[in-house]
C-alpha cells in the first residue's frame, strides 16, 4: 500500500508540472498573439500544443487521485492537484466542444440576414484595410452554405419605425460590448467591431434598417477578418443581437 501510495504522490507531482508547464504555454500563445509578439500561426501551434499537455496532465492526475483516492499528502498539496485536475478538465472539455463545433460548422466566416443583397461596410473599410478576407461578401456558394447551416438567420421585422429601431440596436450592440464605429440613422447604419474572448480576433457587424410599413426591416453582417471558418462564432452573434432586438 505504502508504494502504491508513493506512486500517486509522484503521479499527482508530475502531472501538477505538467499541468503548469500547459498553463503557461497557453498563456504565452494566446498573450503572445495579443500582444502582437507572436504571429497565429505559431500562436495556434502553441495553443494546440498546450490543449495536448493540458490532457496529458488530466490524465496523470486522473491516475493519481484514483490510486490515492484523493488524498496525497498535506491539504495544500491536495488542493493544488484537485485545482490542476478540474482547470485540466475544463480546458480540454472546452477545445473537445470547440473541435465538435467545427466539425459540424461550415466553412465559411461572412454570415448575413440578406445573402441576395448583403449590407455593405463602409466607415470599416479602413480598419480592415490588409486583412486576409476581403471585405466584399463571397457569393452564391457561401450563400447556400449558410441557408443550409442556419436557416434561422433571417431579417427581423419590427413594428417601431426605423429612428426607433436603430436606437434599440445601439443599445443592442453595446450590449453585446461590441466597439461601436458609426450610428448613422439617417442611413439606417450601424456599424461595430467586436473582439473574440481568446485570442481577441476582430469581426466586423453592419446592421442595416429600412422602412417596411408603417414598421423597420433590420439586416445584420457579421464577417471575420481572417480565417476560412469563424467555427459557428458570427452565426451566433447575429443570433443573439436580433435576440437582443426583440420587443
Amino acid at each position: 500500500m505504502a508504494r502504491h501510495g508513493r506512486m500517486s504522490v509522484t503521479l499527482a507531482r508530475i502531472g501538477v508540472w505538467v499541468w503548469a508547464v500547459g498553463a503557461v504555454v497557453v498563456a504565452a500563445s494566446i498573450g503572445g498573439y495579443r500582444l502582437d509578439l507572436l504571429t497565429l500561426i505559431p500562436a495556434f501551434i502553441g495553443y494546440v500544443g498546450s490543449v495536448a499537455i493540458m490532457a496529458l496532465a488530466m490524465l496523470f492526475l486522473l491516475i493519481a487521485m484514483i490510486g490515492g483516492r484523493g488524498r496525497m499528502g498535506s491539504w495544500q498539496f491536495n488542493a493544488t492537484c484537485w485545482i490542476a485536475l478540474v482547470l485540466s478538465v475544463g480546458m480540454t472539455l472546452n477545445n473537445l466542444l470547440w473541435l465538435r463545433q467545427g466539425q459540424v460548422s461550415p466553412p465559411i466566416h461572412d454570415i448575413t440576414t440578406d445573402t441576395a443583397n448583403p449590407p455593405e461596410f463602409v466607415d470599416i473599410l479602413p480598419l480592415r484595410a490588409g486583412a486576409p478576407n476581403p471585405p466584399e461578401y463571397p457569393g452564391e456558394k457561401v450563400a447556400e452554405q449558410q441557408l443550409a447551416a442556419y436557416p434561422e438567420i433571417q431579417p427581423l421585422e419590427l413594428d417601431m419605425p426605423p429612428a426607433e429601431a436603430m436606437a434599440v440596436a445601439e443599445s443592442a450592440a453595446r450590449e453585446m460590448e461590441w466597439e461601436v464605429i458609426t450610428v448613422a440613422p439617417e442611413e439606417g447604419r450601424l456599424e461595430a467591431v467586436a473582439t473574440t474572448a481568446w485570442f481577441g480576433f476582430k469581426d466586423d457587424i453592419v446592421v442595416r434598417i429600412a422602412p417596411a410599413g408603417d414598421g423597420s426591416l433590420v439586416d445584420i453582417r457579421s464577417k471575420s477578418r481572417l480565417g476560412l471558418s469563424d467555427v459557428g462564432t458570427n452565426a451566433r452573434r447575429i443570433r443573439g443581437f436580433l435576440a437582443l432586438m426583440q420587443p
